[in-house]
């Protein structure tokens, strides 16, 4: 049963800026190490980080609390499985949330474009 649907679209510029402006202390924040560096290996890896990022902030409107605040960036992470699927695994406060409300998987899907990246994710729960 889907209980939660979340979208987003990031400007991949901004990633970008952010990456050259802030360097490791933003990419540290935001992105698990694993994150990184698996954008590190892509001719546009900022496309990737922007994909990532779309995709923890869809994550997020998918729960629907507006508890951004209270999360780290981290506790989303985002990656691909071998076949290429992009696969959330949670950590701390919002694994514990994801455990309580019953879902056993979220569905996330990525593109990215020139300008763009965007993300959309679908919560998933039991029965």
């Amino acid at each position: 049963m889907i209980i939660g649907t979340g979208i987003d679209i990031v400007e991949i510029s901004r990633v970008k800026n952010a990456c050259r402006k802030w360097k490791d202390k933003f990419l540290k924040r935001i992105f698990t190490e694993k994150e990184i560096e698996y954008s590190r290996q892509k001719p546009f890896s900022f496309q990737h980080l922007a994909a990532r990022f779309a995709a923890k902030e869809a994550v997020l409107k998918a729960f629907g609390d507006g508890f951004s605040k209270r999360v780290e960036w981290t506790e989303i992470e985002v990656w691909n499985e071998k076949s290429g699927r992009p696969i959330v695994k949670l950590y701390g406060h919002l694994k514990q949330l994801k455990d309580d409300r019953g879902i056993k998987d979220i569905i996330i899907s990525l593109s990215h474009a020139r300008n763009y990246a965007v993300a959309s994710a679908i919560l998933i729960a039991e029965g």
